[in-house]
């Protein structure tokens, strides 16, 4: 369902340019879930996210990958959720503009992939370039099925992301982590 909203966009502020999108979808192994995005037409502002149907706990779910069984998992990834791979020490928490999306863990790595790419352009210093290269490089061996593997956790305060595999570890989060980790993008305040 498509609907105008007769209110300013929260970033631009121009009038009768916000639209809402939402749909109801039952996603395989999932279940139920509302997809709702916010879109202005004249700055191009956007907000996806994925509200389960169920209530769901604040947790954390985490999968070692060994190779294209686990690349395959499928992911859906709210924007409250923190992804981190703690072999690599690399972390992406959810900012003002993050969405949620549907993937598998071989799209979450390349998602890391794109923005380590990014990083490296703009470094000088021989020793970042070092690191983040053999970062690409362990990044792009799992992501074809080989090296040694890495860990990719998913914590999500509001409990909306989910990792479908028989060997995910799912786990509340503690108390620490609850104060400590991004809600993400609050939903905007339109006022009249």
């Amino acid at each position: 369902m498509e609907s105008e909203i007769d209110m300013p966009c929260p970033i631009c502020s121009k009038s009768g340019q916000l639209k809402m999108a939402s749909h109801i979808d039952d996603i395989p192994y999932f279940g139920e879930h509302t997809q709702v995005t916010l879109l202005c037409n004249a700055c191009g502002w956007r907000q996806t996210d994925f509200i389960p149907a169920e209530g769901k706990k604040p947790g954390a779910s985490s999968l070692f990958i060994r190779g294209e069984d686990e690349l395959r998992a499928r992911v859906v990834r709210s924007s409250s959720c923190t992804i981190s791979i703690p072999e690599l020490e690399l972390e992406v928490s959810p900012g003002t503009s993050n969405t949620g999306y549907v993937s598998n863990i071989e799209g979450v790595l390349e998602r890391f992939i794109q923005v380590v790419e990014m990083v490296l352009k703009d470094l000088e210093d021989p020793t970042q370039v070092g690191a983040a290269t053999r970062i690409l490089l362990v990044l792009s061996e799992v992501k074809e099925g080989r090296g040694s593997g890495i860990t990719v956790e998913f914590l999500d305060p509001r409990g909306h992301s989910m990792v479908l595999h028989e060997n995910t570890v799912n786990r509340e989060l503690t108390d620490e982590e609850l104060e400590s980790l991004p809600l993400g993008p609050e939903p905007p305040i339109i006022e009249k």
